[in-house]
């Protein structure tokens, strides 16, 4: 099935299917705590809008990263600052992509590098050891947290079954990749192990060249008909020679490609540990709980720039002092889960209660050097920043009648955060905050051919260490707070899958700079308001063709008060679009697809050109739209050996990604070729 395919509730074939795993009913699997599920009915119980892509789509389509799938789900606008996706940049249904307002997790895992204390954007998951993604948005979203204002994504990841499978494929910018999957099971089903592992390099478009190695470990073991534990180990390496600087403007102009940072680099790694345990109490009620662990190092090294002789020369010119901009994230939580039907009120209820308790810590140095020494100098601003959090949520789905159902909810965050500066002896502050969280969804079936669903939810975004503690003064912030509706419908009808839905986010605590009371730097203000439609439609033609297409209009994203009234949020483009024409046969599958993006601010102020000199910070500007066709195909030899390949940017259009320190430019057309063996 493609990649645009809107999974909806009919559907069987939308669905993660399980003869991916080659695994019946009676065989073990991992227990994780899922955002959406994998049965039709746990899809119809979501009062948001839903979308699941499983591992064939995420196959056809090639991608070298999460984001060359999330920028094909309808509401989400990726703002790419290489193809790799070493960082991540996401924004869904008009929120800017440069500020992370919503959840991403693995596994039902948070995997940002801090919620609470910030730097969400530092590790992005390969997508090599993904099976599916989930996303989720609108009033189901209450049950996960914090930063659910645009919803929640979920990778899912692997699980190898059997025997062994070899990946592996090369292209353009001198790119070479392979990943091998192998595990296995016991005699009778109840215990496996399997491992994913990818290393990947490239030169990179531009010379952002990139050397990347990821290990997965599972294993699970059902000890009964009522418990079953599953582990997964990871670890991940990354050397990106990447940087914030992109092209100054008349280089871009005349269409140069070279790396605008040569020697800048961005060395990140991640290790973490899952423990899940499913226990079930009864055939009415389920209790599962994860303990998780995860450590993100990031190491950016950026030479200084002259400014003046940049101007003169019209690109970057770089000084011998080099700046280490060094942090580590560490992350303990516990989250537990209850579900249990049961008859309150003489109706049929499926309630859900949740308890989570997390603890982030994050060491902030910063390194000095120069060429000659070599990321080796003095640590001239040393700080530590630490948070606690405590969440409960309570939801009970009233199943009112066998069309309606109604579910309402309650989420609590409560989180204390601190600084240490140990280059100011050991100077600290601290602050905390609570957030009560409501929220109420439905659906109703209105035939068996369609169901509309709605809810409204009260959604949050706690302000970071950095931004709460700003000069080592408590800056008396509340979280960044949202109220979201949505409403839509979906189903099916013959040959056509559809969905249509509209949403509102009222935003009004947004944290920006400016405050008349000279201790504070940051203020609770800035009210922003988001509408907009998101519009699925699915056609089978016959013969093996069938069209998909998704398109988001969001007219009104800006901000209602302070000094950018009027504006536009940066990255939050009017329309988005997707169109793919499929082809699916026996052995043969194929998908021509084109991807459109309408233009968008590079920054709040809105202004229409983009600077041409280099001077600093983040720079402004209008970014045109674009549109960009991908031709993708695989063939099936026999049961063991497929072969794929893919033509991406046909047209080899230029066209530009973002603004930051100058241009990010979008990669020119390539090729791909690759080959998988099941051994």
């Amino acid at each position: 099935m493609p990649i645009m395919r809107h999974r909806i509730i009919i559907l069987a074939t939308s669905l993660l299917p399980m003869s991916v795993f080659g695994q019946s009913e009676n065989e073990a699997s991992m227990p994780v705590i899922e955002v959406v599920g994998k049965s039709l009915e746990d899809i119809s119980k979501m009062t948001g809008s839903v979308v699941v892509i499983d591992r064939e789509q995420i196959e056809l389509v090639r991608p070298m990263s999460t984001e060359d799938v999330l920028r094909r789900i309808p509401g989400i606008n990726v703002k790419s600052e290489e193809e790799s996706g070493v960082v991540s940049n996401i924004g869904i249904r008009g929120l800017s992509a440069s500020e992370s307002k919503s959840l991403i997790l693995e596994d039902g895992v948070p995997v940002a590098p801090g919620l609470f204390i910030g730097n969400e954007r530092y590790f992005n998951p390969r997508i090599q050891r993904m099976e599916g993604i989930e996303v989720l948005k609108g009033s189901a979203s209450l049950r996960y947290g914090p930063s659910t204002i645009g919803g929640v994504i979920n990778y899912q990841t692997k699980t190898p079954d059997d025997g062994i499978l070899v990946s592996a494929r090369t292209g353009s910018f001198n790119t070479q990749e392979a990943t091998i999957e192998a595990g296995g099971r016991s005699e009778s089903g109840d215990a496996f192990a399997g491992i994913v592992a990818t290393h990947a390099e490239s030169d990179g478009y531009m010379d952002k060249g990139y050397d990347m190695d990821d290990i997965m470990v599972k294993t699970g073991i059902r000890f009964s008909d009522a418990h079953s534990v599953g582990m997964k180990f990871s670890w991940h390496e990354n050397d990106a020679n990447i940087s914030y600087r992109g092209l100054l403007l008349d280089d871009y102009k005349a269409g140069e490609s070279y790396n605008p940072a040569p020697d800048d680099w961005f060395l990140s790694s991640r290790v973490s540990f899952d423990l899940n345990h499913e226990w079930t109490i009864s055939d009415e009620s389920t209790l599962t709980t994860l303990v998780y662990w995860s450590e993100v190092a990031r190491d950016y090294w950026r030479y200084n720039v002259d400014t003046a002789a940049s101007n003169a020369a019209g690109r970057w010119v770089y000084t011998d002092d080099l700046t280490g901009n060094n942090r580590s994230f560490e992350r303990y939580g516990v989250e537990t889960r209850l579900n249990m039907n049961h008859n309150l009120f003489g109706l049929e209820n499926e309630a859900e209660i949740g308890l989570r308790f997390m603890q982030e810590e994050s060491d902030d140095k910063r390194i000095r050097a120069t060429r000659d020494a070599d990321r080796t100098g003095i640590n001239d601003r040393h700080r530590i920043d630490s948070a606690d959090s405590v969440a409960a949520y309570v939801q009970n789905r009233f199943i009112v009648t066998e069309r309606l159902a109604v579910t309402p909810g309650l989420r609590i965050e409560y989180y204390e955060q601190e600084r240490v500066v140990l280059t100011d002896n050991n100077a600290s502050a601290d602050t905390s905050n609570t957030e009560l969280l409501p929220g109420v969804g439905a659906t109703y079936e209105l035939n068996e051919s369609a169901q509309l669903y709605g809810g409204v939810y009260k959604a949050f975004s706690p302000a970071s260490n950095g931004v709460a503690l700003d000069g080592l003064t408590d800056q008396n912030l509340d979280g960044e707070r949202s109220v979201n509706y949505e409403m839509g419908i979906r189903g099916t009808q013959g040959a056509i899958s559809y969905e249509v839905a509209a949403f509102y986010m009222e935003f009004d605590n947004q944290v920006v700079t400016g405050n008349s009371d000279p201790n504070l730097s940051q203020s609770n203000a800035g009210e922003t308001k988001h509408q907009g439609m998101e519009f699925l439609l699915g056609y089978e033609l016959g013969g093996g063709f069938s069209i998909d297409g998704n398109a988001t209009w969001v007219p009104q994203s800006e901000f209602k008060t302070g000094a950018n009234q009027g504006n536009r949020l940066p990255y939050a483009p009017k329309y988005l679009g997707n169109l793919a024409l499929n082809y699916n046969a026996e052995k043969l599958s194929a998908t021509l697809t084109a991807h459109y993006r309408g233009e968008q601010y590079g920054d709040a102020s809105n202004i229409e050109d983009i600077p041409s000199d280099a001077a600093g910070g983040i720079w402004g500007g209008k970014i045109s739209s674009y549109t960009v066709m991908d031709l993708m195909a695989q063939y099936k030899l026999n049961e063991s050996l497929t072969f794929f390949g893919a033509l991406k940017n046909l047209t080899n259009k230029r066209y530009i990604t973002g603004l930051r320190q100058g241009i990010y430019v979008g990669p020119e057309h390539s090729v791909e070729i690759g080959a998988r063996y099941h051994l």
